[in-house]
């Protein structure tokens, strides 16, 4: 039961944020140059005329001591609002939004960042970047490991002794490290699909030692069992012993590895982008959101903008929750 919650909190995470587009009320990049620092917006229901049947918020304008409402404007609420036009799935043209309200009225729901840039839309927007970089990045490694621990629990002989001397190299390398330099030694100014192509793939290639070395011993393992032997006496070739017989036992530690993995690999993203050396304004990313955050009066004043670090805590603890399920259910059915 809690591992079928797990999965569908996940889903519901991964549906918002690739349904950006329609969950967010503005184009991540619109700026409102009249609304820096805007606070999370309040929603009524109560007005001067008594309850109201349907959600609203009064117009805002900054002032000296920040920004007020102003009872005498109302924008209700407008849900499957036509706005900015964006692309649904990466595919289709649209302009449908959850939710929205009339110009001028503003709804800000997480508030805006220095340039009046709607902070609920960007943090959508940015789990884009940072959910794809950390699920690529994932795969590759696991398809890595998957194929070099394979290789070398099965053969044996010279294959383990080279692929895990290679291993144990790979371990020494303080990997993150590993990965700032290597980004740093590039040009800054580099396209965002490539700087995010270049993250993906070195952070891919470097992971894979240590789920190399589980599926390797579970490989071990598998090739001495009775039904493995029995299989290869009838003539049964490598090729088919590995995918029918080994590949299987050693499918429960890479989906344990993966829910791993991937919360690792979105905050290492995060936190080149949090330093300048990953994806660049104005592609918004949970890194580079986060960045503003440098400044100590930011922190004190703008609460609203920790916003992309709670989606961080959010995503990886649900991940590490599921991790840790996903290793008692492999545990139960491997006795």
């Amino acid at each position: 039961m809690r591992k079928r919650i797990l999965i569908a909190a996940l889903i519901a995470l991964h549906a918002a944020i690739l349904l950006a587009g329609l969950l967010a009320p503005y184009d991540p990049a619109n700026q409102n140059r009249g609304f820096p620092y805007a606070p999370p917006a309040r929603i009524h229901w109560v007005g001067r005329s008594g309850v109201y049947w349907r959600p609203f918020v009064y117009a805002v304008s900054p002032n000296l001591t920040g920004y007020h409402e102003d009872p005498s404007q109302i924008f209700p609420l407008r849900f499957f609002y036509r706005g900015d036009s964006y692309k649904l799935l990466g595919l289709f043209t649209a302009d449908i939004h959850l939710f929205g309200v009339d110009a001028p009225g503003r709804i800000f729901i997480l508030g805006t960042d220095a340039y009046g840039r709607d902070e609920f839309s960007r943090l959508l927007y940015g789990g884009q970047i940072s959910l794809a970089a950390g699920l690529l990045g994932t795969l590759l490694t696991l398809a890595m490991a998957a194929l070099i621990g394979t290789i070398s629990g099965y053969f044996g002989k010279w294959a383990d002794e080279s692929f895990m001397g290679l291993a144990e190299l790979f371990l020494c390398l303080p990997w993150f490290y590993f990965l700032v330099a290597m980004r740093a030694f590039l040009p800054l100014h580099l396209n965002p699909t490539c700087t995010f192509l270049l993250i993906t793939c070195v952070m891919g290639s470097i992971g894979w030692t240590r789920p190399a070395r589980l599926v390797r011993g579970v490989v071990l393992s598998a090739r001495n069992r009775d039904y493995v032997a029995a299989a290869r006496g009838f003539g049964a070739s490598d090729f088919y012993l590995i995918q029918r017989h080994i590949m299987p036992a050693a499918f429960g530690v890479l989906l344990t590895q993966a829910a791993l993995l991937v919360p690792q690999y979105v905050t290492a993203e995060a936190v080149l982008s949090f330093f300048g050396l990953g994806i660049a304004e104005p592609v918004p990313s949970w890194g580079n959101m986060l960045s503003i955050l440098q400044q100590y009066n930011v922190i004190v004043s703008y609460y609203w903008l920790l916003a992309p670090a709670g989606a961080l805590v959010v995503t990886s603890v649900i991940y590490w929750l599921l991790a840790d399920a996903l290793h008692h259910w492999v545990k139960s059915h491997s006795i």
